[in-house]
């Protein structure tokens, strides 16, 4: 030991690495439209049922400038809802002695999961013509649902790391 070099362990692992992730990642719904896009579609929105507005008026049908703000209305609250349900992500992550599932709503509210890699399974549902449908991980009795805002091809990419992470997890032993 005067050397400096340390000791290989005898079963081949080292203690102080089994913690460390072999996957990681985040899993974000995807959000097509930025703030200055709100705006934009917003205003454009607004202008045009305001001319529509001014042209029914001056033709005698008043009611649907009514109609038309009860629109605006309603396509401000789902984008905002929209926006709102944007801010929910899931963490995973795969290391030698567990599968870590977080799950963090809107509202900041956090759910987790941890799982023995050894009895983690990964079931995918695909489809012909939508893709990859369902993810999920299943270990003894418990089912949990894996990147349930992504797409159909960004929930292929993270089934494709998980099944990776979890052989090499299980060949490990």
């Amino acid at each position: 030991m005067a050397s400096g070099n340390i000791p290989a362990h005898p079963d081949g692992l080292d203690p102080a690495t089994m913690d460390r992730p072999v996957y990681s990642a985040v899993i974000r719904p995807h959000q097509s439209l930025s703030q200055d896009g709100f705006r934009i579609v917003m205003g454009f929105c607004c202008l045009v049922s305001l001319v529509t507005s001014i042209a029914c008026w001056r033709a005698g049908f008043w009611p649907i400038a009514g109609f038309f703000g009860l629109d605006m209305l309603a396509l401000y609250v789902a984008l905002k809802v929209s926006f709102r349900r944007g801010r929910s992500f899931e963490e995973v992550m795969i290391s030698p002695i567990e599968v870590f599932l977080a799950r963090i709503d809107p509202r900041g509210v956090r759910r987790e999961w941890r799982f023995n890699p050894l009895w983690t399974k990964l079931s995918r549902v695909d489809d012909e013509e939508f893709g990859l449908r369902t993810l999920t991980l299943t270990s003894r009795r418990e089912h949990v649902v894996v990147a349930r805002d992504a797409s159909p091809d960004e929930r292929a990419i993270v089934a494709d790391g998980l099944t990776r992470a979890l052989a090499q997890v299980k060949k490990g032993y």
